[in-house]
C-alpha cells in the first residue's frame, strides 16, 4: 500500500487553518441569550474582586476578570470575552484618568462597542447608544458625589440597569441602594486609612444582596 508522508508544514498550516476557523467561529458565530439568566452569587463575588482590581490599579488583572465575569453574566464565546472585555477594561481607566465631564466622555466609545457586543448576544433589544451613556452617568455621578443628592447614584444605577434589562427603573432600587452604600463604604474608607479586608468582606456582602435584588427585579 501506497505511503503518504505529510510534511511539518503542511501540518502546521493545517493546524494554523483549524484554529483560524476556531478563532473566526468563536469571534462572529451568532449567539443568543437571555441577560436575566445568571448566578447572582458568582456575579457578585466576581464584581467584588473585579473592584479591589480597579481601585489598585490593576488593569491586566481587571481584564481577565472581566472576561471571565462575561462568560459568567452573558454566556460570551472565550474568545469573544477577552476581546469585549478589553474595551470595559479601557473604559473603566480611561475614565479613572480624567477630571472632567470631557475626559470622562473619552470613554464612551469604548462602552459602546462593549454594549454593542453584549446587544449582539442577548435574546432582548436595547438601545447601545442609550445604555452606554446611562452607564457612563452614573460612573459620573459616583465621582461627583458631592455635587448630587445622596439618591442620585441609586437613580442612575437603576436607570442603567433598567435599559439593559429592559424593566422599570423603580423595579431595580433595591439593587442601586445596595450597590451605592457599598460604594460609600468604600470611598469613605478609601480615604480615612484605607480599605481593610473586614470592609472589603462587607462590601461583597452588599454587592450579594445588591445583585439578588437586581435578579429578582428582572425577573
Amino acid at each position: 500500500m501506497p505511503r503518504f508522508h505529510l510534511s511539518k508544514r503542511v501540518i502546521i498550516l493545517g493546524v494554523l487553518a483549524v484554529l483560524l476557523f476556531a478563532a473566526v467561529l468563536d469571534l462572529y458565530y451568532p449567539v443568543s441569550t437571555d441577560l436575566r439568566d445568571f448566578d447572582a452569587g458568582e456575579v457578585a463575588h466576581l464584581d467584588a474582586i473585579m473592584w479591589r482590581s480597579y481601585y489598585e490599579r490593576q488593569p491586566v488583572r481587571l481584564f481577565f476578570q472581566l472576561a471571565e465575569l462575561l462568560r459568567l453574566q452573558f454566556d460570551l464565546p472565550w474568545l469573544r470575552s477577552y476581546v469585549v472585555a478589553f474595551h470595559a477594561a479601557k473604559a473603566a481607566f480611561v475614565f479613572k484618568d480624567g477630571s472632567s465631564r470631557a475626559d470622562y466622555e473619552k470613554a464612551l466609545p469604548d462602552l459602546v462597542r462593549y454594549f454593542d457586543a453584549i446587544r449582539n448576544v442577548s435574546a432582548t433589544p436595547f438601545d447601545v447608544q442609550q445604555e452606554a451613556k446611562l452607564e457612563l452617568e452614573w460612573w459620573i455621578v459616583h465621582r461627583q458625589r458631592d455635587q448630587h443628592a445622596p439618591d442620585d447614584l441609586e437613580r442612575a444605577l437603576a436607570e442603567a440597569a433598567a435599559e439593559l434589562y429592559r424593566v422599570p427603573a423603580e423595579k431595580l432600587m433595591e439593587y442601586g441602594r445596595l450597590r451605592t452604600e457599598a460604594m460609600n463604604i468604600r470611598d469613605a474608607k478609601a480615604v480615612s486609612g484605607g480599605v481593610t479586608e473586614e470592609d472589603w468582606k462587607r462590601i461583597e456582602e452588599l454587592l450579594q444582596g445588591s445583585w439578588r435584588a437586581l435578579w429578582a427585579g428582572v425577573h
